[in-house]
């Protein structure tokens, strides 16, 4: 045990549901924690519920005009506001959506004081993680930005730096922007490539406000990357600029929609390197900010397959109990996913990959857009956080 852990968890958290249909569906949480429970790992964890984010607290990053917009979304559902980005192809409005959104907010928020006031070393949120909100608009499935609103609670009750790492398939936007002209926030973000999937955003050039310069880092990843490259690339990267940065606090984003099998994105890790790079943020946490960690969800859009197991690797690794990937899938779970959806589910903790990767340190090749990608980074962003960027 690293030090005492907490999920922030209460069944309301799954109000968050754009519906039939939507890709992102609070179904993913639900069985997370059910695998979790089931596999013990919830034994190793204070379970807490979420309070629900007040106005005062979402306006620390919301336009207080967004927030009325959202409230009045959730109350005429069949209302688009495309001004605000609600009601859009992506981001349906449903029945109360204001609180939905508000209570993930709570819960992340809930998760940064217990770890910043010393309730616990490491704290989890999977309900959380909806880091494509903007301070006015919606955007990518995201209504509020819980990771940003967390972070900024963090600044507001003593932090000196924070350090936001996000590993999602998708640029983390909405909290690059929120603290991009603020020297005190530290955005890392490892993603699919800006020039084949959304945002759209997300390049090595991306690097910080005129006040903030080096603040930012993005490491754009080629379409088809796997668990070698996506490992080779992360350890290039992110162990250096966090170390710099010196941050307080280590908040983390790990949208699981990297792996090889989620339909809305083109990379192709595995179960065993997400935990791989989940076990490399926490033992990260303890180098450089005494284990301070808060960890969210994200995105991840197969279900039944990945999520649960990815995300129950994740909360273990909050826990600081590490299940061996070898672990057989419980039956009891298996078998409610079989009544429930008709599916055979995985029946072990692995896809059987050996999560390896050739360290940056053995050279450059220039012909890979893999390494060509590392080196924009390190060259561009390196220098501004004081830092060499050859070997």
């Amino acid at each position: 045990m690293s030090g005492e852990a907490m999920l922030v968890f209460d069944e309301g958290l799954t109000a968050y549901d754009f519906g039939h249909g939507h890709p992102m569906s609070p179904i993913r949480v639900d069985l997370t924690v059910r695998l979790a429970r089931a596999l013990g790992v919830l034994d190793q964890l204070k379970v807490v519920p979420a309070p629900i984010a007040d106005d005062a607290l979402l306006q620390t990053v919301h336009t207080a005009e967004y927030i009325a917009a959202v409230k009045r979304a959730g109350e005429h559902p069949d209302v688009p506001d495309l001004d605000h980005g609600l009601g859009t192809d992506d981001t349906y409005c449903f029945p109360r959506m204001h609180e939905a959104s508000a209570h993930v907010v709570g819960a992340s928020v809930e998760a940064a004081r217990a770890v910043w006031e010393g309730d616990v070393v490491h704290a989890a949120n999977i309900s959380g993680g909806l880091h494509h909100a903007m301070p006015a608009m919606a955007s990518g499935f995201c209504v509020y930005n819980d990771p940003a609103i967390a972070i900024q609670w963090l600044l507001d009750h003593g932090a000196e730096r924070v350090a936001y790492v996000d590993v999602d398939v998708h640029h983390g936007d909405g909290v690059q922007t929120v603290f991009y002209n603020d020297p005190r926030v530290l955005t890392v973000s490892l993603h699919e490539s800006p020039t084949t999937l959304f945002p759209g955003t997300g390049t090595a050039g991306e690097t910080g406000g005129p006040d903030a310069e080096g603040s930012s880092v993005n490491v754009p990843l080629p379409p088809g990357t796997g668990d070698a490259g996506w490992l080779r690339a992360f350890h290039a990267v992110v162990p250096d600029v966090v170390k710099a940065f010196r941050p307080s606090v280590l908040v983390t984003q790990h949208g699981c929609d990297s792996h090889v099998e989620d339909p809305l994105a083109h990379l192709t890790l595995t179960i065993d390197g997400q935990r791989a790079a989940y076990q490399a943020l926490h033992d990260l946490a303890h180098e450089v900010c005494d284990g301070k960690w808060v960890a969210t969800g994200g995105g991840g859009y197969a279900i039944i397959d990945v999520v649960p197991r990815a995300w129950t690797h994740l909360l273990a690794i909050v826990a600081g109990q590490p299940i061996d990937p070898s672990t057989a899938v419980p039956e009891g779970w298996r078998e409610d996913i079989q009544i429930r959806f008709g599916r055979v589910a995985p029946s072990r903790m692995t896809d059987g990959r050996d999560a390896a990767y050739t360290d940056w340190s053995t050279g450059y090749n220039p012909d890979t857009w893999l390494d060509r990608s590392i080196k924009a980074t390190r060259d561009v962003s390196f220098p501004l956080l004081g830092l060499d960027p050859t070997y």
